[in-house]
């Protein structure tokens, strides 16, 4: 359940077909390489190096996850893909193969005038050197396969267009700066975001020292749906550069996403307040402190929100001691709220699970390690790749629970209800039964000759005995629940 405050009417657009102008657009260049560039509808060139340089309003309009060769008049083209095809076994080893400068005839001066030379492509050149490798013929198939991608990502002038999702992105700077995200791989991101439960409509908090990527991930797993409050240590809004390259709409994730500092969630903290003259000299004072009292308002607003606890997660990959942050945030979780700490230490974890464990509050603390293992798959040639990452961090989970040593479990609390029915129930009908009369009956009902009020309530029958009372007197109550016995 989302409160009116988290609640969208228009929800934020996480999925882009096409490129547009002012998006932030992943590359993938032939050597594996990524680079991330901002598209603009203006004159200007995008340059990547060895492998060519295009006018960046042809990326305009284009699609995500096809890949382009470039043009020499600074113009792209959709590369058609290669389809995968079996290799033939033959007789050719590379037993025979001897390596040095004879065997290409192509010097690297020919080679680099080539590349300017007008009209010629860069795939030109590629078949130009293997046509002159005196070696090639006699290599097996799978070395002439590996020989042309090793020419392609040296000399091949094109890329491809990544989807700028979360998985490309956690890829780019886990390649790129993988402290600067503390070595948070892919993989560990997605058991994350999966051992946090994060949905759409959760109500999250997230302390993230890895520049947006934690509150990124949760954005596109909310889809505009839900609560996701920052916890910082600045008390100015905090800039997160992950996040914009998801290209979101940023007014739209506004409505979905808010912040405070470590100071401002204690609540025996107070706001500094400002002097306010009785009398404001200028409009631009007045302005001013219009201005100071809307910031307070809304100051208030956002520790409120965070006070009224049930927030349904807390993600956490910090620089600062994660028990420390966890004993801070833990009283507004909600019951069964999930508890999901990253670090790529696994000392750190292994002491905050030993004094999670101690705590009555905290359900199946567990630590575990993100471990993932990359395939090259090809016809033949399936099998994991050379070069891998050690390791992606250490994740530690748990759940809290309601610290209450009175509570019962359900069968214990349902029990107890259907012995306080039955006992009302005996109640009634003890109650609903006549008092039993001596020969002579009641003196008034003598006197008058008619009957008392007992007999009146109860009589119904042919020789005035009272009916039998009903057996489940409270029409409202399941009759399976009645006829239980203890």
């Amino acid at each position: 359940m989302t409160s009116a405050a988290s609640s969208s009417t228009s929800s934020p657009s996480f999925v882009r077909t096409h490129i547009k102008s002012g998006d932030n657009v992943l590359l993938r260049l032939p050597s594996g390489d990524y680079r991330n560039l901002k598209v603009h509808d203006k004159p200007g060139r995008i340059t990547l190096g060895k492998f060519g340089s295009f006018h960046q309003k042809e990326l305009i309009g284009h699609p995500y996850g096809l890949s382009y060769e470039i043009l020499p008049e600074g113009k792209i083209r959709v590369r058609q893909p290669e389809t995968m095809t079996e290799l033939e076994d033959t007789s050719a080893t590379n037993e025979l193969i001897n390596d040095g400068n004879f065997v290409q005839p192509l010097t690297y001066e020919e080679i680099e005038t080539l590349k300017k030379t007008p009209g010629v492509h860069s795939s030109e050149i590629i078949k130009m050197q293997i046509t002159q490798n005196a070696n090639y013929e006699m290599k097996s198939e799978y070395s002439k396969e590996k020989y042309k991608k090793r020419k392609e990502a040296k000399f091949l002038q094109g890329f491809s267009i990544l989807e700028p999702n979360m998985f490309n992105i956690c890829e780019y700077w886990f390649v790129k700066d993988p402290q600067r995200v503390r070595g948070i791989r892919a993989d560990s991101l997605g058991q994350m975001m999966s051992f946090g439960n994060i949905r759409p409509g959760a109500r999250v908090l997230v302390v993230d020292d890895t520049g947006g990527l934690l509150v990124a991930a949760v954005l596109e797993r909310l889809g505009g749906e839900g609560r996701l409050l920052t916890i910082t240590d600045s008390e100015s809004p905090p800039t997160y550069h992950v996040v914009e390259q998801l290209n979101l709409n940023t007014t739209e994730a506004a409505g979905i996403m808010t912040y405070l500092s470590w100071a401002e969630i204690d609540e025996e903290w107070a706001p500094v307040e400002a002097y306010e003259p009785e009398e404001y000299r200028t409009h631009s004072q007045k302005v001013r402190s219009e201005k100071r009292h809307a910031r307070a308002e809304e100051l208030r607003k956002r520790r409120e929100e965070f006070w009224a606890g049930e927030w349904n997660a807390l993600v956490v990959a910090s620089e600062y001691e994660p028990f420390s942050i966890i004993e801070r945030v833990e009283p507004y979780l909600a019951g069964s709220g999930s508890i999901v700490v990253h670090s790529p230490y696994l000392q750190t974890l292994t002491d905050v699970h030993q004094k999670l464990r101690a705590k009555p509050q905290f359900l199946g603390p567990s630590v575990t390690e993100a471990w993932l293992r990359q395939y090259q798959v090809l016809p033949g040639r399936t099998h994991p790749m050379m070069n891998m990452s050690g390791s992606g961090g250490y994740l530690l989970s748990a759940m809290k629970v309601y610290d209450d040593e009175t509570a019962n479990s359900e069968w214990i609390a349902r029990t107890a209800q259907r012995k306080a029915r039955k006992q009302r129930n005996a109640e009634k009908t003890s109650s609903s039964t006549p008092i039993p009369q001596d020969g002579g009956g009641s003196p008034s009902g003598a006197a008058n000759g008619h009957a008392g009020p007992s007999h009146a309530a109860t009589s119904g029958g042919t020789d005035g005995a009272p009916e039998a009372p009903i057996a489940n007197a409270d029409t409202t109550e399941p009759a399976d629940e009645v006829m239980d016995s203890d």
